[in-house]
C-alpha cells in the first residue's frame, strides 16, 4: 500500500475516508492579517477538528490501510500530543487497542485527551525523539503494530487531505504556509498542491529553536540536531522523516524560521482578532507571515492545532501583552513625604495609564528623606502609549526607569 501513497489518487481516496471523522474547516478570511501584510490571508482552522488538530486525518487514513490482522495486534506510536489524540481517537472508531508513549513534557490537556478515548498513555523521556525510542521497544517487545506520526507515507497522505479542501474553496491560492515538526503535514500537503497546481508557492515554517528540515535541506540529507529549545511543543523534533525527505526536497518551495517572541505576540492577536485558540505549533504560518516578502497574493495558513492547556495559555498572553508594551512596569524614586503617592498616580491617571499593581520600597536607601522606590506596573495601549506616560513622568521631574515585568 505504501508505494502507492502520495499519488492523486491515494489522496482522492484519503478525502473520502477522512470526511467520517474531520469536521468541515472551512477557510476564515483575515480582515487583520489582510491589512498587516498587504495580501488576502485565510486561515484553514484545524485548531476546530474533533481532536483538536489536523493529525486524526493521517491516523485514521493509516488505520484505514490496516489488515485486521495488524490491527488486532494493536496499535503503539509515540507523540507530544495531537498525533496521540488522533491515533486514539482512530483506534477507538476501528474498535483496536491503543498505546500512546509521550514526553513527561507533555501539558495535561493532551495527556488526559487521548486517555478519554480509551488509549493507555506511558510518559517517557523529555522530547518526542526519546519517547519515539521507547515506542519502538515497546512495539518489538509486545508485537504492537507502530504508526509513526509522521515519517510514513500514508499517514502524510491523510494529512495533504488539507491541501485538496483548500484548493477547493480557493482554487488560486497562491500560498500556502504549513508549519513543520517531523514534516508529514508539509509533505502531504507540498505533495498534492503541486500536483494539483504547479505554481502553488509551499512554504514550511519551523521554530527557531527546532528547525531540524531547514538543516537537512541546506545539508542535502537528513540531520539530527543536537537539542530542540522552543514553546512549540508540537513542533519541537530533532530529526525530520527520512522517508518524507525526498518529497520535501522536491515540492516545498522554501523553509521560515520563526522565534518564540513572534508566537507569542501571534497567539494574542488570534485571541483578540478571530477569538480563536490556537497552540504555539500552529501559530507558525501565522508567525511567518511578516518575513514573506509579498504582496496582493491569496496566502492560506494552515492553523495545525489548538490543543493548549490554561496554565501555559495564561503565560503566553501575559508574555504577549509585555512585549507589545499592553504592560509594563516603571520604577520612580520619590522623596519619603505626605502626598508623592497621590501626584505620581495622578500623573498617570491624565495620560489614561491604568495601574494593575504598586510596589512601595521604603528601604532602597539610607536617606529615606532623599528616596523611597515606588514601582508601578502599568496597562498601556501600546509602545507609544507607554512613551507617552514615560514622558509625562519625566515632564513633572521624576526620573523613571523601566524594570522587568514581573506580574
Amino acid at each position: 500500500m505504501e508505494n502507492k501513497a502520495l499519488t492523486l489518487e491515494s489522496f482522492e481516496r484519503a478525502c473520502e475516508i477522512v470526511k467520517k471523522v474531520t469536521l468541515e474547516t472551512k477557510l476564515v478570511y483575515s480582515d487583520y492579517l489582510s491589512s498587516q501584510t498587504g495580501n488576502r490571508v485565510f486561515l484553514k482552522p484545524e485548531n476546530m477538528q474533533f481532536t483538536g488538530a489536523y493529525k486524526v486525518r493521517g491516523a485514521y487514513y493509516k488505520m484505514s490501510t490496516l489488515t485486521e490482522e495488524e490491527r488486532a495486534k494493536g496499535l503503539i506510536t509515540a507523540s507530544a500530543g495531537n498525533h496521540a489524540q488522533g491515533v486514539a481517537y482512530a483506534a477507538k472508531c476501528y474498535g483496536a487497542r491503543a498505546v500512546i508513549v509521550m514526553p513527561t513534557t507533555t501539558p495535561l490537556i493532551k495527556v488526559n485527551r487521548t486517555k478519554s478515548y480509551g488509549a493507555e498513555v506511558i510518559l517517557h523521556g523529555n522530547v518526542y525523539d526519546e519517547a519515539c525510542a521507547k515506542a519502538y521497544e515497546l512495539a518489538e517487545e509486545h508485537g504492537y503494530t507502530f504508526i509513526h506520526p509522521f515519517d510514513d507515507l500514508d499517514v502524510a497522505t491523510g494529512q495533504g487531505t488539507i491541501a485538496m479542501e483548500i484548493f477547493k474553496e480557493l482554487p488560486l491560492v497562491d500560498y500556502i504556509l504549513v508549519p513543520i515538526g517531523g514534516g508529514g503535514l508539509a509533505t502531504g500537503v507540498s505533495t498534492l498542491a503541486k500536483q494539483l497546481n504547479p505554481k502553488i508557492k509551499v512554504i514550511g515554517v519551523e521554530p527557531a529553536g527546532a528547525n531540524c528540515m531547514q538543516v537537512s535541506l541546506q545539508k542535502d540529507q537528513v540531520t539530527t540536531l543536537p537539542s530542540v529549545s522552543t514553546i512549540a511543543d508540537g513542533t519541537a523534533v530533532k530529526t525530520p522523516g527520512s522517508k518524507l525527505f525526498p518529497f520535501i526536497k522536491e515540492n516545498l518551495d522554501d523553509i521560515i524560521t520563526v522565534e518564540d517572541e513572534d508566537l507569542v505576540v501571534s497567539f494574542l492577536d488570534m485571541v483578540e482578532n478571530h477569538k480563536m485558540i490556537v497552540e504555539n505549533s500552529g501559530l507558525l504560518s501565522v508567525a511567518a507571515l511578516k518575513k514573506l516578502n509579498v504582496k496582493d497574493k491569496r496566502i492560506v495558513c494552515i492553523l495545525s492545532g489548538g490543543n493548549m492547556d490554561v496554565i501555559t495559555m495564561s503565560s503566553v498572553v501575559q508574555q504577549g501583552l509585555i512585549f507589545r508594551d499592553r504592560i509594563f512596569t516603571v520604577s520612580v524614586l520619590l522623596p519619603d513625604k505626605p502626598g508623592e503617592l497621590c501626584r505620581v498616580s495622578g500623573i498617570i491617571a491624565a495620560e489614561n495609564g491604568n495601574v494593575i499593581k504598586l510596589e512601595h520600597n521604603q528601604f532602597v536607601s539610607i536617606n529615606r528623606n532623599a528616596a523611597v522606590e515606588l514601582r508601578i506596573t502599568l496597562e498601556a495601549f501600546g509602545t507609544d502609549h507607554k512613551a507617552q506616560i514615560m514622558a509625562a513622568l519625566e515632564k513633572e521631574g521624576y526620573k523613571p526607569k523601566l524594570v522587568r515585568t514581573n506580574i
